[in-house]
């Protein structure tokens, strides 16, 4: 069986009559074949993320990018595209951070051990805390200045592409992704969060816990989607607090829980054994 090179393609802009046409059928007329496609329009944006494939023999990385580059012009669209070649087995993974260690230590952790089916290739964060941490790992860190979503996001996505990354982990990183990214990188960013979603979303969700009263807590690993916290989940776990356990306590142990789930995650889609239907994972 020949090998295939796989390409994704993201396309965010204005709503123009014609954009899948032109792209679809230029890539037609080179050669491709579409694997997949999902599109959407709202309030006037126009967003399109699309799987293609080449025998990798066939595929000219940079007259595919200018041709597609040239059809976004046209369109007066943002273009972001993602070469893979089908039989390479480790795929490159960019670590996202913010203050918090525990998430990064242990994937790092993971990772030198050899229990990855992946490589780190950069890691970012919007505070410079965890530079030294990275590069104590040998890995690139890339401070992100995050006053100015817009800027701080074509910078990240400029790091991301010149690294050739595959799948985004958010460890911990305390910003909220802006819908135009997250559809160029559609079901490649896992993010952790700690509670059982759909319950305590957004900030603070021990503390909401804690202030609630409840017995149980847990934690989601979940792709990210333009809704905040209501992405496809991929695993869950839960704790049960001990009677009258204080807040302090109940962060450090679902602290551990956070790190723990999302390495699982990760190991799931890594597996490439996964697919995302309807907004539910299958085949977890």
């Amino acid at each position: 069986m020949k090998s295939r090179a796989f390409l994704t393609i993201g396309l965010v802009g204005p709503d123009r009559t014609g954009a899948i046409a032109a792209v679809t059928q230029h890539l037609f007329r080179i050669g491709a074949n579409i694997e997949s496609l999902e599109e959407q329009v709202a309030r006037g944006k126009f967003r399109m993320t699309l799987l293609a494939s080449w025998p990798s023999a066939k595929i000219h990385e940079a007259s595919i990018r200018q041709g597609l580059e040239q059809v976004a012009h046209a369109l007066r669209m943002k273009l972001t595209l993602r070469i893979a070649d089908g039989t390479r087995s480790r795929r490159k993974l960019a670590l996202l951070v913010s203050k918090e260690s525990h998430v990064l230590e242990t994937l790092l952790r993971e990772w030198k051990r050899g229990g990855l089916k992946a490589d780190p290739v950069l890691v970012a964060g919007n505070h410079p805390q965890l530079g030294k941490l990275a590069r104590k790992h040998g890995l690139p860190f890339r401070l992100i200045d995050y006053r100015d979503r817009v800027q701080a996001e074509q910078i990240l996505q400029e790091h991301l592409e010149k690294a050739g990354v595959d799948l985004v982990v958010l460890a911990r990183f305390m910003k909220i992704l802006s819908p135009d990214f997250v559809w160029h990188w559609k079901n490649r960013i896992l993010n952790i969060h700690p509670s059982l979603l759909p319950a305590f979303p957004g900030a603070s969700a021990y503390r909401q816990a804690y202030d609630k009263g409840v017995k149980i807590v847990g934690v989601t690993a979940h792709f990210v989607t333009p809704d905040l916290d209501q992405g496809p989940i991929l695993c869950q776990d839960a704790l049960r607090l001990r009677p009258d356990e204080p807040l302090e306590s109940i962060i450090t142990r679902g602290q551990r829980l956070e790190s723990a789930c999302l390495l699982r995650a990760l190991k799931l889609c890594l597996s490439r054994q996964l697919d995302v239907h309807w907004g539910r994972v299958h085949g977890v």
